[in-house]
């Protein structure tokens, strides 16, 4: 198993910046990919970013430029820094881990973008 706990998200006016942490724990030796995810009121949960093991990055079109993930392999932790919010990066925000057969989600942590 493994238990994924996000912190740091809040209210930012647009133009601002956020950091996202996620704290992985458990057997975070069989995770590949961390990444992650957003849902918005009345639509589906959507990529946001995903970084493998060995450091790969992949971004949704939407936030490319503006996000970017990275990991502390040290703290098992992977991170999401997020500058240049609008009103349309307003979601909660999920972290994702993935093993071989498994997926992992972390509780969601609100993204809230206004003025």
């Amino acid at each position: 198993q493994v238990q994924l706990v996000e912190s740091g998200g809040g209210l930012v006016q647009p133009g601002g910046s956020l950091r996202l942490s996620c704290a992985a724990s458990g057997r975070i030796a069989r995770i590949n990919v961390m990444g992650w995810y957003r849902q918005a009121p009345g639509k589906q949960r959507e990529l946001v970013a995903t970084i493998t093991s060995g450091g790969d990055t992949n971004y949704a079109d939407s936030v490319k430029g503006r996000f970017t993930i990275s990991n502390d392999n040290a703290k098992s932790t992977v991170y999401l820094q997020m500058n240049s919010l609008d009103s349309e990066d307003s979601a909660v925000y999920y972290c994702n881990a993935r093993t071989t057969y498994l997926n992992y989600w972390g509780q969601g942590t609100q993204v809230s973008v206004s003025s």
